[in-house]
Parts: structure tokens; C-alpha cells; sequence
């Protein structure tokens, strides 16, 4: 029993610590930052290219750092709040445009800004060799409207005689960037114009003539307009990038993800819809397995998502769809912790000890195993976190958030509501029982398990493999997804068909079944603008529901962190399992129990056609976090009933620890698969590979713990005899 003044003491941090979980959490909307896939919004990792550029390490921070300045003055000037930008490593750049989607912004970035003037050569003979291909010195062949013009290389204005553009309206209202240069730039312009009456004078921006207008009279006032039949949006922008000046390195888009608000709404309502229905499944199933017990597990379960979400604030963490799955997740494995106390107790009673004795030592044992197990999968959640990127980090958050908060409700705070209800004379503490007693000689199918997985493995591998890189995403070979509502809604063969007369012949078109009139666009380049011009010619309505662009570059870069992450997770719990149970036989056990369980899943992934992406890495991750949980339980009560079984053989002590501890591995994977069947059902098909995987991870975990990793430690051992 707890001592009075410790009881009004763990009162005292619980009360406390919930209200104030509540109000750092509550409104919602103003303390719980949404992730872009929820809100809407763009993400944009840009690459600085200084490979022509002779620089310094310090002269290139510094130019990124200009950068950095240039891109958010051209940001701005879209009126867009609380942009972030980050720089990421030596030369690249993160933009995130919360609630905004528009491509407009995106092109803007790209555009380095270096305005020049030049004089047009109007010599036919100059021109008529540079045509040929003998272009004369301190001269350059430029293209303007499909017709080629020859230029002055030397510009007789630069950008930095800018004061400010603006647009315009000519007198036929079509669009046109007006030019207001500096006191220096207007005697500059002044003096070009006088010199060259009755000459054109072309317009360069970044190497593209934008227009060449002639000289009918010297311009003294220091101003002057660019016009080439621009849009609004096209003007708006060259503004945009006049305004904000040269950009000092040219920058490329090496990866973007953006989503509209309409798929960012619906995201947020399946994530609500699928949390709903996991937990009402989970709590309906404790509270009638476990009685009061599931009372108790309930609250514990409350406290734990706000505990969660509070710490997802304070730490100014990221709520992202791949994060809402894992506070889903979260609410099914932390279950766990209130099962094994609860499967304690019922030994403790079995015993015909007082329930207040049962009671203590339940969390006594229980704590022990609660506390490797947690660890284990925590272990494969910071590695997940190190080498996870954008949302997926936005899911080792919640993941370890939730494995800290439920290690604290279900020891801390159960203890103390237990302690409370004791208190009040409580005599009985009745539960169901599904499994009574069982005695299966599990041991015994050791063999034919492992040759069955072995089977199973050696298929999937070989089906994984003999795909090549279409067994993987856009995340970890490039590429590019495009998804749209498109109205009135077209047959996806006619779309096709559509594309293809536009010269679209390579991309892969599907149906995207989240939103009504929703298809999907795969390419192997970066077509978003021009499908787009497409679709808006030939349908009457166009939204932009999600936008995902990664380079090459950045797609090897992030299969080699996948593969680290999972390398150096297995790696990392081989260590702590060996370090805790002082035998290697049982960490390497364990070891292969987890490859068997990615392995197995990875198959399954490739027999149904889901790619590799980062969120089905998450997955194989979290599997590995998962089985490690279940197979520490089995090694824990092996290490417990060794010394009191010294005289049994270790075939018998391991049958003895499955079969004590099989009726909470049966609960903990019924309430972990309900809440992973209400991801892949509400989940949307953003989720549909992850929580497939998740789903063929726990089952290939809860057997591989009972029929691999335990036999293979009798194994292991005979072969040290």
C-alpha cells in the first residue's frame, strides 16, 4: 500500500499535471501546431548550386544566407504568414507555406532574378554569321518569340540599377512589369536610351530575353516597362523576383510536397474518424474483458492522449497525418501495460493472495517488463526520428511521446487509482477469462514454423526483387505525384487519352478514391505545370488536392536513411537486449525474430502491389518496436521462472513462460489490430500501404514471438552443448 502523504502527493502531480496538459492543449486549433498534410500547404527543399562558383566555406554560408533573405522577400510579397524557412546541411534550404497551395510561389523561388539590358545588334552580316554559327565576339544569339536576335554581351544596365517594379496595364489592359530605376540607374538608362534612339534594347532576365522593345526617344525620367503578353500571375511574379534581387547561387526544387485545403479537411476528418473508432473499439473491449480494471485503463488511456498532445506543444512538435497514426497506435499498445498488471494480478489471485498484496506485487512484476519493453520500442523510435524526414518525424514524436506517457499512466497513475479504490474496503477484483491454464507444447512445431517462414520469406524477397525500383515509391527513386478534383469527373481511360494527344505518353494515371472526381498522376519528371494547363483547358473545374515532387538525388539519400534507420534500430535493441538478459542467445534470437517479421511484411507488401515509401518504413519500424514488445514479455517471464524451474529442462521453462503470458499476447494483439484495422479502413489511402503493413507486421510479431524467437534461444543453446 502507498503511504498517506505519498497517495496526496501522486494526487497532487497527477490533477496537476492534467490540468495543466489541458489547457496547454486546449483550444485545439491555437495550441496544437497541424502538420501541412492537415492544414494544407507547401514544403519545398531547394538545393543551392554553387559547383561554378569558387567559394570559401564562410563566403558560402553566406550566400545562403542571403538566400534565404531573397526567398522570403519574394514569399512575402504573396502576402503569406508564417512561412518557415530552414536551412538544412551545407546547401540546402527548407520552405514550408502553411494553407497555401500555388505553383506560382514555387517558380518564383527557382527564378534566380539577374536582370540585364543589352543593346540588339541590327548588322545583317553579324548576324548572319552568328546564325551559322560563328557568333563574333563580345556578342551572343539570344531567342525572343521563336526568332533569334543577336545581343551585346555586355550589359549596359544590371539589376542593381533597379529601384522597384510594379505592374501595369497597357492600353489594351494586358499585363506589363513597370520598371522605376535609382537616381545612378536613371542617368544610366537616360544616357542609354539618348546613345541609341531607333535601336532595340532587350530585357534579360536570367538568360531569357523577355522582351526587346525599340528606342523611339531618349527616356529621361528613369523609368521604363517590360511587356511580352503576360499573364497577371506571370507579372505579378517577375515582379516578385525583380523586387527581391538576384538570388546569389541558382536554386533547384529537390523535393516538394504540397497539399490543398480540400485533401488537408479530409485528412483531418479521417484521422478524427479512425482515432474515434479505434479507441470506442479498444475501450468497449477493456471495459468489458477487465470490468473495473478497464475503468482504470481508460482513464489512463485519456490522460495519455493529452499527455501526448501536450507534449507535442511544449517540445513544438508537428501534428501530421503519419502523427495521428501513431497517437492511434499509441492508444492500441498502450493497452499493454494495463493488460500485463492486470494478467499479474490475476496470477497473484490465483494464488489465493489478498487482493491489496495482489495488487502490489501485479506492478512490482509487471514494471520490470513494462520497462524493457518500452525501451525496445522507444530504441527503434529515435533511430526513426534521427533519419525520419518532414511528417515522419511528426510520427516518432507522438510515438515516443506516447510510449513516455504510457509508462507514466499505467504505473504511476494506475498505482494511485488503485490505491484509492483499495482504500475503499474492496474485496473482489473480477475479470474474464478467455485463456484458462493453457498447456501447448509450442516448443514442439520449432521446426516446421521455421521452415514455413522460411518459405514465405524467400517468396516475398524474391517477388520484391524481381520488381527492381517499381517496388518503390517516388520517396526513394524520384519522381513525381499529382493529385486533382478534377469536374466535371472523366473516365480515367478518356484522360489518358487526353494527356497522351498533349504528348503525355509515359505517366501512370489512377483513380484517387479519397475525394469524389479524384485522380492520380505518376511521372518520372517534373510535369505539374503543363499537365495542369492541360486539365484546365479541357474540364471546367481544376483543384489541386496534393502536389509531390523528389529528385533523384534526394531519392538515394533517402533509401540509405530508411535502410540505417532499420540497421541500426535492430543493432541497437541486439545491444540492450543482450546487456538486460546478460546472454547474447537471447538478443540474437530476438535479432532475427525482427527480420523475420520485416521480411515477412515487406513480402506481403510487394504480393499486393503497395510501394516502399518512408511511411511504410515508419512501419516496418514500428513492427520492430511492436514484435521486440511482445518477444521481451516471453524472454522476461523465462528469466523470472528459471531459477524456480532449476530442475525442468529449458524446452519446459520456455513452454511455461508463452503459455503464462499467452493470454495477454492474445489481448494486446486483438486491441492492437482493432485500432490498425480502423487506420485501414478510415484512414484514407494516404495510410492504406502503412497500415496494411502494420497490420501483416503485428500478426508476423505475435507469431514470431512465441514460435521463432523462443525456440531459437533452445536452439541456440543445444548448439553451445
Amino acid at each position: 500500500m502507498i503511504k498517506k502523504a505519498d497517495l496526496k502527493l501522486r494526487i497532487f502531480i497527477i490533477l496537476g499535471l492534467a490540468i495543466w496538459s489541458f489547457f496547454y492543449v486546449f483550444p485545439f486549433k491555437k495550441n496544437v501546431n497541424l502538420g501541412l498534410d492537415l492544414q494544407g500547404g507547401m514544403s519545398i527543399l531547394l538545393k543551392a548550386d554553387t559547383s561554378s562558383v569558387d567559394f570559401s566555406a564562410s563566403s558560402k554560408s553566406s550566400a545562403i544566407n542571403a538566400a534565404v533573405e531573397k526567398i522570403r522577400n519574394r514569399i512575402d510579397a504573396y502576402g503569406v504568414k508564417e512561412t518557415s524557412i530552414q536551412i538544412q546541411g551545407d546547401d540546402s534550404i527548407l520552405v514550408q507555406v502553411p494553407g497555401v497551395v500555388d505553383r506560382e510561389i514555387i517558380e518564383t523561388l527557382k527564378e534566380v532574378g539577374k536582370l540585364e539590358f543589352k543593346i540588339v545588334e541590327n548588322d545583317s552580316d553579324k548576324m548572319s554569321l552568328a546564325i551559322k554559327g560563328d557568333v563574333p565576339e563580345g556578342y551572343e544569339l539570344r531567342e525572343l518569340d521563336k526568332k533569334n536576335i543577336l545581343l551585346h554581351k555586355e550589359a549596359v544596365i544590371i539589376g542593381a540599377d533597379l529601384a522597384e517594379g510594379s505592374v501595369g496595364f497597357d492600353t489594351y489592359g494586358i499585363a506589363e512589369v513597370r520598371l522605376q530605376f535609382t537616381g545612378v540607374g536613371a542617368k544610366k538608362f537616360a544616357k542609354v536610351t539618348e546613345e541609341n534612339v531607333g535601336k532595340q534594347l532587350a530585357i534579360v532576365l536570367d538568360g531569357k530575353v523577355m522582351s526587346a522593345p525599340q528606342i523611339r526617344e531618349p527616356i529621361l525620367n528613369g523609368q521604363g516597362q517590360i511587356s511580352g503578353n503576360f499573364t497577371l500571375e506571370e507579372a505579378r511574379m517577375l515582379t516578385s523576383v525583380l523586387n527581391s534581387g538576384a538570388l546569389p547561387v541558382p536554386l533547384t526544387v529537390e523535393e516538394e510536397r504540397s497539399v490543398g485545403p480540400l485533401l488537408g479537411s479530409d485528412s483531418i476528418k479521417r484521422g478524427v474518424d479512425s482515432i474515434i473508432l479505434g479507441a470506442a473499439l479498444v475501450i468497449i473491449f477493456i471495459l468489458f474483458y477487465y470490468f473495473l480494471g478497464g475503468v482504470i485503463a481508460v482513464i489512463c488511456l485519456g490522460l495519455n492522449l493529452i499527455f501526448v498532445l501536450a507534449g507535442l506543444n511544449l517540445f513544438k512538435g508537428t501534428l501530421s497525418l503519419p502523427g495521428i497514426a501513431g497517437m492511434i497506435l499509441t492508444l492500441g499498445m498502450s493497452v499493454d501495460a494495463n493488460v500485463l498488471i492486470f494478467e499479474r494480478i490475476r496470477e497473484e489471485l490465483k494464488l489465493s493472495k489478498p487482493l491489496s498484496l495482489a495488487v502490489k506485487n501485479g506492478f512490482t512484476y509487471a514494471k520490470r517488463t513494462i520497462f524493457d519493453a518500452n525501451i525496445t520500442t522507444l530504441i527503434a523510435a529515435v533511430f526513426l526520428f534521427i533519419y525520419g524526414t518532414g511528417p515522419i518525424k511528426g510520427f516518432a514524436t507522438t510515438l515516443s511521446l506516447g510510449i513516455i506517457a504510457s509508462f507514466f499512466t499505467s504505473i504511476f497513475v494506475g498505482r494511485t487509482i488503485f490505491t484509492l479504490i483499495l482504500n475503499t474496503k474492496l474485496k473482489k477484483f473480477p475479470m474474464l477469462s478467455f485463456v484458462k491454464s493453457p498447456k501447448i507444447n509450442f516448443v514442439k512445431f520449432k521446426g516446421f514454423c521455421i521452415i514455413i517462414s522460411s518459405i514465405i520469406i524467400l517468396a516475398g524477397l524474391f517477388n520484391f526483387y524481381s520488381k527492381g525500383d517499381n517496388s518503390y515509391g517516388i520517396d526513394f527513386k524520384g519522381g513525381q505525384i499529382l493529385e486533382y478534383k478534377v469536374s466535371p469527373f472523366v473516365d480515367i481511360e478518356n484522360l489518358r487519352q487526353i494527356l497522351s494527344n498533349e504528348g503525355f505518353d509515359d505517366l501512370i494515371i489512377q483513380e484517387f478514391k479519397d475525394i469524389a472526381g479524384g485522380v492520380m498522376i505518376k511521372s518520372t519528371g517534373d510535369v505539374a505545370l503543363q499537365v495542369k494547363q492541360v486539365l484546365v483547358k479541357n474540364f471546367d473545374k481544376i483543384e489541386e488536392l496534393k502536389v509531390t515532387t523528389v529528385g533523384p538525388a534526394v531519392g538515394k539519400i533517402l533509401k540509405k536513411k530508411a535502410y540505417l534507420a532499420i540497421l541500426l534500430s535492430l543493432i541497437g535493441i541486439l545491444v540492450y537486449v543482450g546487456f538486460r538478459f546478460k546472454h547474447f542467445d537471447f538478443a540474437f534470437a530476438a535479432v532475427i525474430a525482427l527480420f523475420h517479421d520485416i521480411l515477412i511484411t515487406l513480402g506481403f507488401l510487394s504480393f499486393f502491389g503497395f510501394e516502399i515509401n518512408l511511411l511504410t518504413v515508419t512501419a516496418l519500424l514500428t513492427i520492430a518496436g511492436y514484435s521486440i514488445n511482445d518477444t521481451i514479455v516471453i524472454y522476461d517471464r523465462i528469466r523470472e521462472i528459471s531459477p524456480r524451474m532449476n530442475k525442468s529442462s529449458l524446452s519446459e521453462i520456455i513452454n511455461k513462460a508463452i503459455n503464462m503470458t499467452l493470454s495477454r499476447t492474445i489481448i494486446t494483439s486483438l486491441t492492437t489490430l482493432v485500432v490498425i484495422v480502423s487506420i485501414y479502413i478510415l484512414g484514407g489511402e494516404a495510410l492504406k500501404g502503412f497500415s496494411f503493413a502494420l497490420l501483416v507486421g503485428v500478426i508476423a510479431g505475435t507469431y514470431s514471438s512465441i514460435y521463432i524467437a523462443s525456440p531459437l534461444v533452445l536452439l541456440f543453446s543445444k548448439s553451445r552443448v
